[in-house]
């Protein structure tokens, strides 16, 4: 029999907050996951590529030293939200949905 053995899976679907929850959360997740889908859900919600690149550094500003991760950002999208925000996202290299 063969197996596969996972030792950094991805987290698809992570809501990380901000302040005290991105403290108390992130290194746990960080120390169990390489990388992981961020919920954009904030209050108020992310929903501009500066909003998300914004909310990623905060994110790798809280990750404790030594332990790697990479936050796969995301945007809320709205009735509102412009063509040419999504085009932003899509050559921001770090917005993936």
């Amino acid at each position: 029999m063969q197996t596969l053995t996972i030792t950094r899976p991805d987290d698809w679907h992570l809501h990380l907050r901000d302040g005290a929850a991105l403290a108390a959360v992130l290194p746990d997740t960080a120390r169990r996951f390489g990388r992981a889908i961020v919920m954009p859900n904030l209050k108020p919600p992310v929903t501009t590529v500066e909003q998300a690149a914004a909310y990623k550094a905060r994110i790798l500003a809280a990750l404790p030293a030594g332990l790697r991760f990479e936050p796969l950002m995301t945007l809320y999208l709205t009735d509102n939200t412009a063509p040419g925000e999504i085009d932003k996202a899509k050559s921001s290299g770090f917005v993936h949905a």
